[in-house]
């Protein structure tokens, strides 16, 4: 007879022993990149993957000196799959992902990534990495995929095709299509300066947008220096004053992206134009954790090639843009004697602030008077769009019809490439008799017939008028003469007794005064300076209320020594009101220096602080040496 309770007692133990095993058996532990060649500015991706770890399970990763992390992220997946009746197997598949940069070139190494848990240790394979100086292309047909640690359960779409595969594509796509560096050192927050366009004609606008990349907690900004921009003209499309973040992936990093500035800039000549950097100072955190750093962008350049040959005569940079010209007048019928206004409209993308409209030509019966010109700015998220007007007061100068003849205004689309004309239509104006039946403006009349006038009837009404007036008379004894009267001579000899009183008394004052020529330049300095006080105030603010408050300060004392307004006189027209006044000509050319420069400032900001204190200072300087 054979012992069986030896064996199933053998089974009953084996089994015991089996479930009493830990999870380490079924440990998956490995590190994969997404390629294996990779350029010193290219960033690549490291994951390291753990299949089923256990609870107390801690990942040390590679932290070598050739590498630098950039980020680290984890995910975890659990997928259950059903094995007949028996219980549900349950997988779990934890993914380090670290994006890095290499150092410097070479054929690197990246050392394993190590697992420990219940005193156990784990390692991964190295990789070896060829790295090349700059940049190296990578076809996404030949980045090296990490296995997929689900292989081998069935497909939760039942053989479908993953509905949400394209969107992974797309967005895969779009990160390998950013071309912002990540600098190094400075990779949790920097500034990067764009451009939308590397290449433009003259006079074609190209937008420059500043940029905070950060991926720490931001408190203010406080003091931004816009780039030099020289041989640009620059115009403010946005400049939003307060931090609104927005989020976006940079070679497959998460950052929080602040707009600082976008300024619109028109070349004006051709070649290689330089952008230099901008620097901010930024203080993160919050409260009384803050701190401040500072930061520089990176420099552009920005190629403008000159306009093609065949340009039409007189086009200048300015007209480069998409333009419509148009011609309004407020009425086409009109009574001599009565004014008619006519309306240039030049409207489109460009330099709208620039731009100059055709000039209104007349007939000769017709007087026309010099344009006010306005300006509306209407600026997009990138372009600067708008209208300028030019309106001009017509007079008819006779009766009659009048053409106002058609407009042209030539310029050069640099989207088609080619030169195109806009033109308005031919206007005809008729000037009808007024009420009093003149057929021309009034001239001086000849003798003759103001002799003629004289002989004419007054007074004469139609039957359906007024009647004439009636008038009555009486006669009366001729009263005494006014000089007759006794209060005449008091009242004459008053005035005079007045007047000689007052000039004793400045006569006086005079004398007791009486300051010497220091004193009254001193005063003189202290006008000045009282004038540009609330230009001083402006100094650190915006740039066109700056130099217009100067220029302002200048043209009233110009005003305050030539007792003539020069408000609205042109520079030339000034510069011959100076030298009528006995002006030298060196005087009226540092005159003329400050009005320009306060030009310049105003229609070319972002001048640095020490520009406007040079103005402040020249300004003075003209002022207090007007007479010496």
């Amino acid at each position: 007879m054979r012992r069986t309770g030896s064996g199933h007692a053998a089974l009953a133990a084996l089994a015991l022993l089996l479930a009493a095993m830990p999870a380490w058996a079924s440990i998956e532990f490995y590190q994969t990149v997404d390629r294996t060649e990779v350029g010193t500015e290219d960033i690549f991706q490291l994951t390291v993957v753990v299949v089923d770890p256990p609870d107390n399970a801690q990942v040390r990763f590679p932290t070598p000196e050739d590498f630098e992390v950039l980020s680290s992220s984890q995910s975890t997946q659990r997928s259950f799959e059903m094995h007949g009746g028996g219980p549900p197997v349950v997988k779990t598949v934890r993914n380090h992902v670290l994006m890095m940069r290499a150092n410097r070139p070479g054929t690197l190494t990246l050392p394993p990534a190590v697992l420990t848990a219940g005193g156990r240790t784990w390692r991964t394979e190295p990789i070896k990495m060829t790295v090349r100086q700059g940049h190296v292309s990578s076809p996404r047909a030949q980045r090296q995929q990490p296995p997929d640690p689900f292989r081998g359960f069935p497909s939760p779409f039942g053989g479908m095709q993953d509905p949400f595969a394209d969107d992974e594509e797309e967005e895969t796509g779009d990160r390998t299509q950013d071309d912002v560096r990540i600098p190094r050192g400075d990779s949790d927050l920097f500034l990067r300066a764009t451009i939308d366009k590397k290449q433009v004609y003259v006079g074609e606008q190209v937008t420059l947008s500043l940029y905070i990349y950060s991926r720490v907690d931001l408190s203010s900004v406080d003091a931004v220096t816009m780039p030099k921009l020289e041989g640009f003209w620059s115009e403010d499309v946005e400049s939003p004053t307060q931090l609104s973040g927005e989020q976006r992936i940079v070679n497959g990093i998460p950052y929080r992206t602040y707009l600082l500035r976008r300024r619109a800039l028109f070349p004006v000549k051709s070649g290689t134009l330089p952008i230099t950097a901008a620097e901010a100072d930024i203080t993160t955190g919050f409260l009384f954790a803050g701190h401040r750093v500072h930061r520089v962008s990176n420099a552009l350049d920005v190629e403008v090639k000159p306009l093609p040959p065949g340009a039409p005569k007189g086009l200048s940079s300015a007209h480069v843009g998409e333009w419509a010209l148009s011609l309004e007048v407020s009425q086409t019928q009109v009574e001599l004697g009565q004014p008619v206004t006519v309306r240039v409209i030049l409207e489109g993308s460009g330099n709208v602030k620039n731009v100059t409209p055709p000039r209104l030509e007349v007939p000769a019966a017709l007087k026309v008077y010099d344009p006010t010109t306005t300006d509306k700015v209407v600026p997009d998220k990138w372009r600067i769009q708008g209208r300028r007007v030019q309106e001009y007061l017509v007079m008819p100068q006779r009766t009659g019809t009048f053409t106002l003849p058609a407009l042209e205004f030539p310029y050069f689309d640099p989207k088609t490439g080619r030169y195109e004309v806009s033109r308005t239509e031919p206007v005809e104006l008729t000037v009808e008799p007024g009420a009093g039946g003149v057929a021309s403006a009034p001239v001086a009349a000849s003798p003759t017939q103001m002799a003629d006038a004289a002989a004419e009837q007054k007074n004469i009404l139609s039957a359906s008028g007024l009647r004439p007036l009636r008038y009555q008379a009486r006669f009366e004894a001729p009263a005494a003469a006014v000089w007759q009267r006794p209060f005449f001579v008091p009242a004459v000899l008053s005035p005079l007794g007045l007047m000689l009183a007052l000039s004793l008394v400045g006569l006086v004052r005079g004398r007791m005064s009486n300051p010497d020529e220091n004193s009254r330049n001193r005063q003189r300095a202290k006008a000045a300076r009282k004038r540009l006080a609330e230009a001083e105030k402006l100094r650190e603010g915006s740039s066109s209320a700056f130099y217009g408050e100067v220029e302002k300060a200048v043209l009233n004392f110009l005003e305050a020594r030539l007792h003539v307004p020069v408000g609205g006189l042109t520079h030339g027209a000034l510069d011959a009101k100076l030298a009528e006044a006995g002006v030298d000509a060196e005087r009226r050319r540092r005159v003329c220096f400050v009005l320009e420069a306060c030009d310049a400032g105003r229609f070319a900001p972002g001048a640095e602080p020490a520009a406007r204190e040079r103005i402040l200072n020249d300004a003075e300087a003209v002022m207090e040496g007007w007479d010496k």
